[in-house]
């Protein structure tokens, strides 16, 4: 799914908008067990009450894709076959009310998701009916499709500590006991995807709140394939490939410069307006190397362990390579962080046999610790 067809699904989640009649779910105590169970009409509950549930699922449909929103693809043989699918399909069709379905998804949940707190688990199920545009992209009344999906959310409970507060219709101090607070959700899914505007029964969209852990016991019990590199791993491998392969040709240079293409690429998509996201393949970084003029063996080391790490013809988001708006340098006792925008305020330098980091300074208005000073 791309960056809007993920927002029209939430739009839905709005007190406005919302078509969910009702939400089922389970509450889970630490030790796994399952302490309760409920079926609850959002019709029945407070406008307050319903807001807050509707913004949990809306928040399961947040984040960035690519690192908190993470497609999945099913194995063919696992739509054809798997239990896995078929389980999830039940839940779509059933519109929830399949009970042996709905307690098996709970328990592949418990068996493989890690919470150190008491969680819930909240499952939704919505039919849309998808809204035609004409020929001017303007939104028109009549549906083209139903499209029919379930959405889960895991949140932690968490319990407050008792405390004191002061009630000032009553000009009086009250002890305020211990309760049980919902938080926004640390993982969810979207099952099938809304891919084209239609449904797309041969992936799932996951949602992560941790974008460095990748779930992999979670994925394969519920889901039965595998989760790409979590997004921070993507980053440090990515790191990693380019000081290694490249070597001593890697320079302050040659960081600014993949830096600057990559956010160029950014920036020109966003002017775009293009719907579906941006990808970087190997080919990508290698035009950018070939531009810096990097020795053709190392060049193709990068590609070999590029396709090691993230597999043959892999494309990857180019925020979970860098870091667009983040210009850092480190030693073990400095870091010096920069603007990208300028980055060509910053250099290396070998002086008498010492290596230096220089930043070139266009004012006097430099600070220490806030204090104002003046370089002599």
């Amino acid at each position: 799914m791309n960056e809007k067809e993920i927002a029209e699904i939430r739009r839905r989640y709005k007190p406005e908008k919302h078509n969910l009649s009702r939400i089922r779910g389970c509450y889970v105590d630490a030790k796994k067990e399952i302490l309760s169970e409920f079926t609850q009409s959002l019709e029945l509950m407070t406008q307050d009450e319903c807001e807050s549930i509707l913004a949990l699922f809306r928040k399961t449909l947040g984040g960035t894709i690519g690192k908190n929103l993470i497609d999945i693809e099913f194995p063919n043989d696992v739509v054809l076959e798997g239990a896995e699918h078929k389980a999830l399909m039940t839940l779509r069709e059933s519109e929830l009310k399949d009970d042996e379905a709905v307690h098996d998804l709970y328990k592949r949940i418990i068996e493989s998701f890690r919470m150190e707190d008491d969680y819930l688990i909240l499952l939704a199920s919505d039919k849309y009916d998808v809204f035609a545009y004409s020929k001017n992209k303007e939104q028109q009344d009549e549906s083209s499709s139903m499209f029919s999906y379930i959405l889960c959310a895991l949140c932690p409970v968490k319990i407050t500590k008792p405390a004191l507060s002061y009630y000032s219709s009553e000009s009086t101090f009250h002890n305020i006991a211990a309760n049980s607070v919902i938080s926004a959700p640390v993982m969810g899914f979207m099952f099938p995807n809304f891919d084209d505007r239609a449904a797309n029964i041969y992936n799932v969209t996951m949602y992560t709140k941790d974008i460095k852990e990748n779930h992999d016991e979670f994925t394969d019990t519920v889901f039965k394939s595998k989760t790409p590199l979590p997004a921070a791993i993507q980053k440090a491998t990515f790191r990693s490939i380019l000081s290694d392969t490249v070597a001593e040709e890697c320079d302050i240079d040659l960081v600014q410069t993949v830096q600057n293409k990559i956010n160029e690429m950014i920036e020109a998509h966003k002017a775009d307006k293009d719907a579906d996201p941006l990808m970087v393949t190997k080919r990508t970084v290698k035009r950018i190397l070939d531009e810096c003029e990097v020795n053709e063996e190392k060049i193709q080391a990068f590609e070999t362990e590029f396709d090691t790490e993230f597999g043959i013809g892999a494309e990857i988001h180019p925020q979970n390579l860098i870091d667009p708006k983040k210009l850092e340098v480190t030693t073990p006792d400095v870091t010096i962080k920069v603007n990208p925008e300028r980055s060509d305020l910053i250099s290396t330098q070998i002086i008498d046999g010492v290596k230096y980091i220089l930043v070139r300074t266009e004012n006097d208005n430099v600070e220490v610790n806030g204090v104002n000073i003046h370089i002599k």
